[in-house]
């Protein structure tokens, strides 16, 4: 009876949020169709094609994008446990919509390991020459003492494998690090990381801290923002609320305002999702509640003393979960511009209900009649149509400038390298 009740209550629950209809005269498929490759009529649509005027191919860059897989390729990487537990329907469907937003039928492929990295070079491929991913290893979470904690890790993804998967990736890929500031070997393991041996060559370092335990007030982080800093390699930090990978379940370190600890080391941060989701406390006026996350990223940005070293990635910002007004300050903001990247946060952009056009059309951000191209084309390619979606986008005429997409907000950073061949 409770194990029925509970898996009514979730189906219930998703319904009632990510699953609603969200299309205009046709509903918002529920699954990814996975349609393959796109026909020609859609390649050369006069949406796909404005959306690539003007780009310089070699320079499109992805910062944000997942590798996720079940070690059952000896890569090393885990999901915990509740995933595949009928008694946990909530993570059972966390489950089962990742692997249909990756197009990865389990029942069906040898390997999901290599399902996903085959899907990536199949996504990859209607890309122009000269695209380009970073591909995200994440660590996993740690106790207050810097011991492993494998209860509150959702996905592990070895450094090691996100480095292997890149460097052969044909120039496709680049690779970003994931270390926990607290293991006793945090510094060696940056060092290894940023280095020129097998292992080396990331591009930044990513950190989710409600998820892996992080506090980014704790002092042991100042060693490694500083190496950073001496580098230039950005970290990529999770600010806002956390949905996919809840983990340690520590909310309150995603509080934006934490990011000024580590630029105060200097450290270049880029803020993941821009704190676009969810709410925190204001530790400036702390007699007040607490306020959007995004408002507290913006007060960030604002801040002049912050120019050259905070940035803000793209990812999942024109999601349904996000407000009307944290969409139109993304697009009007043009001072922000010049310091905000692109992002899809694969593998998400293929889990269908989570983009509304409705909500766009409703907000004013786009006309009715491009509706239905852009989902035809997120049911071939959801990473391109993410793309294009963003490009499509404007508030009152301002829309993302190429800049966004090609990187230019880290030209001052060394990371911005070319990815091994």
């Amino acid at each position: 009876m409770r194990r029925r009740h509970l898996l009514l209550g979730c189906c219930v629950a998703m319904g009632a949020g990510l699953f609603t209809g969200l299309g205009l005269r046709a509903a918002v498929p529920l699954r990814n169709p996975c349609r393959g490759a796109l026909p020609p009529e859609l390649a050369g649509h006069p949406l796909v094609l404005a959306a690539l005027d003007g780009l310089d191919a070699t320079r499109l860059v992805d910062t944000h994008a997942h590798l996720l897989g079940t070690g059952d390729s000896g890569s090393g990487c885990s999901v915990h446990p509740s995933l595949h537990q009928w008694w946990q329907p909530r993570e059972v469907l966390r489950r089962k919509g990742i692997l249909d937003a990756a197009c990865i039928d389990e029942r069906a492929v040898a390997s999901i390991d290599n399902a996903y990295v085959e899907r990536l070079h199949e996504l990859a491929a209607g890309f122009p020459a000269g695209a380009r991913w970073w591909l995200f290893a994440f660590d996993r979470a740690h106790d207050d003492a810097g011991r492993p904690a494998p209860d509150w890790t959702t996905f592990h993804v070895p450094d090691a494998y996100a480095a292997r998967v890149a460097k052969a990736g044909g120039g496709r890929f680049a690779w970003v690090a994931s270390i926990h500031p607290y293991r006793d070997d945090a510094l060696p393991a940056l060092e290894a990381a940023l280095g020129d041996g097998p292992g080396g060559g990331a591009v930044a370092v990513k950190w989710l801290p409600s998820s892996m335990n992080i506090d980014l007030r704790d002092p042991r982080c100042r060693p490694f923002c500083e190496r950073l800093a001496r580098a230039g390699v950005p970290l990529v930090v999770h600010s806002g609320e956390e949905k996919a990978a809840p983990g340690a379940h520590r909310e309150e370190f995603g509080n934006p305002l934490h990011v000024r600890a580590l630029l105060a080391y200097g450290a270049p941060v880029i803020v993941a999702h821009c704190g676009s989701l969810g709410h925190a406390i204001d530790e400036d006026r702390p007699s007040k509640p607490s306020v959007p996350a995004f408002d507290l990223f913006a007060r960030l940005m604002d801040d002049k003393a912050h120019e050259g070293l905070l940035f803000g990635d793209l990812s999942a910002v024109f999601q349904r979960n996000r407000t009307d007004e944290v969409w139109h300050a993304i697009l009007r903001r043009d001072a922000w511009h010049g310091r905000l990247v692109h992002g899809s946060d694969h593998p998400l952009p293929g889990v269908m209900p989570l983009v509304s056009f409705r909500r766009f059309i409703r907000a004013g951000l786009l006309a009715e009649a491009h509706a239905a191209p852009l989902q035809r084309l997120r049911e071939h390619n959801p990473l391109l149509a993410d793309l294009v979606i963003k490009r499509t986008l404007a508030s009152g005429g301002a829309r993302l400038p190429a800049a966004v997409f090609e990187g230019r907000a880290l030209d001052t950073l060394a990371a911005f390298r070319k990815p091994a061949r």
